[in-house]
């Protein structure tokens, strides 16, 4: 691949990138705010739990059609918990390791595991939501179009 055919590859991607972190803070923000509206009417783990749910969904809206700017379907709906899943799998496991492993405050540690996690997250997300890509800036338009099925 020539150095002219790779670049609007990178461009488009860091257009991702870019909405992925956007969608991010969305859904952050949609989480917590379903979480404070709901908390008042039930418990607090079935607030969250409901709130978490809630914006899962928002979020797998509006990853496909702002982020990945691709059409929604059930096999892609049911597959994109894995993300949050995943997502969680690694904060909690960094979490740990920054407390315990490199003596990290508990009040910051949260904060860069979560960093640490979205490039994770960005993988799996595209690669349910755009079957057949790769995340690399060298994915080139054969890989993308081999999973139409």
């Amino acid at each position: 691949m020539t150095e002219t055919t790779n670049k609007p590859d990178r461009k488009a991607q860091l257009g991702q990138i870019i909405r992925f972190a956007m969608v991010g803070g969305v859904n952050t923000a949609t989480f917590f705010v379903l979480y404070l509206l709901l908390h008042p009417w039930m418990p607090y783990f079935a607030a969250y739990s409901l709130a978490f749910v809630l914006a899962m969904v928002g979020s797998f809206f509006m990853n496909t059609y702002f982020t990945y700017r691709t059409r929604p379907t059930w096999k892609k709906f049911l597959l994109f918990p894995l993300t949050n899943i995943t997502n969680y799998v690694i904060q909690s496991a960094g979490l740990y390791a920054l407390v315990t492993w490199a003596g990290l405050n508990t009040k910051i540690a949260p904060l860069v595991a979560a960093v640490v996690a979205i490039p994770f997250t960005y993988v799996l997300s595209r690669k349910i939501l755009i079957p057949g890509t790769s995340a690399g800036p060298g994915d080139t338009e054969q890989t993308r179009s081999a999973s139409t099925v």
